[in-house]
């Protein structure tokens, strides 16, 4: 997990990582909660249950697949952070966002690892949208066939959280027979 080595408010290497929730500082008192990040995620479904995703074109898992989507900014709400995240990566404003779940998700970038909260929605875009992808962020955009839960294993999804959500987005498509 990570670690200090001097306190951030006095420069004393006496700090602590207590429980992984945060650090202490013995000498001054200091204290910083190790929160939690947001982040959200879009299924974005065309016909025959072909999802779109994103081939990253950055670490962390770079060429692996991705829902467009990524961190909450500050004073933004989730669904705010689904229209900005939609817009910047595929070059489109969903007219729709439905709220499906949340996982919690570890993501690793330059060292340092980050807990999440991943929140998905399905997303419903314009008639014939055309797509254009953010290429410092996405590589190429793939529509994948996702029909079973093997399908889903097959898919190379970068991140375990996008792998359960697809599993409980097939449950609730498959009950709608």
């Amino acid at each position: 997990m990570n670690d200090f080595n001097l306190c951030p408010n006095c420069g004393s290497k006496n700090i602590k990582n207590v429980k992984n929730r945060k650090w202490l500082c013995q000498d001054c008192g200091f204290d910083l909660y190790n929160n939690v990040a947001s982040a959200v995620g879009l299924i974005i479904c065309g016909k025959e249950n072909k999802i779109l995703l994103e081939e990253r074109a950055k670490e962390p898992k770079k060429g692996f697949l991705a829902f467009p989507g990524g961190f909450v900014d500050p004073d933004e709400t989730a669904e705010q952070a689904c229209i900005r995240e939609c817009m910047e990566e595929i070059g489109a404003k969903p007219v729709e966002l439905k709220y499906l779940c949340s996982f919690p998700n570890t993501y690793e970038y330059k060292n340092i690892t980050y807990k999440t909260c991943d929140l998905f929605f399905e997303a419903i875009l314009p008639e014939n949208t055309e797509f254009s992808a953010q290429k410092s962020e996405v590589a190429s955009l793939k529509r994948v066939l996702i029909q079973t839960e093997e399908d889903v294993d097959n898919a190379n999804l970068a991140f375990e959280s996008a792998k359960k959500t697809l599993k409980l987005w097939l449950k609730k498509v498959n009950s709608k027979g």
